[in-house]
C-alpha cells in the first residue's frame, strides 16, 4: 500500500484516500483557437512518462479535497515530496539527493 503525505492536512494516508490527476505543471496554452491540431493532441495527450522522479498532481478526495503536487519515482512507486499547488517546481538534484 502506498502512503501519500497531503501537505494541507499534515497528515500521511493511504492511498485509497487520493486520486491522481495527472502530471503536474502543465500549462495551458493562452490561445487554444491559435493551435494546429497537432499542437493541441499534445497539450493535451502527449506527457513525459519519464523513467524515475515524475511530478504529479493528486487530490485529497476523502480528506481536504485539495490538490496537490507530487514528486513519486515511477521505478520504486515511492513518493518523494508531496508540496502544495501553486509552489514553484522543485529542483529535481535537490529531490534526489534527500531521498538518497
Amino acid at each position: 500500500m502506498l502512503l501519500i503525505h497531503c501537505p494541507y492536512c499534515d497528515a500521511t494516508l493511504p492511498e485509497s484516500e487520493f486520486a491522481y490527476a495527472g502530471e503536474a505543471h502543465i500549462n495551458r496554452p493562452a490561445d487554444p483557437s491559435t493551435l494546429t491540431d497537432e499542437e493541441w493532441r499534445d497539450y493535451l495527450f502527449i506527457r513525459t512518462n519519464a523513467r524515475g522522479p515524475h511530478f504529479e498532481r493528486w487530490r485529497h478526495v476523502h480528506g481536504c479535497a485539495r490538490f496537490f503536487n507530487a514528486v513519486r519515482d515511477t521505478v520504486s512507486d515511492r513518493f518523494l515530496m508531496t508540496y502544495k499547488a501553486g509552489e514553484a517546481r522543485p529542483d529535481l538534484t535537490a529531490v534526489k539527493e534527500a531521498a538518497e
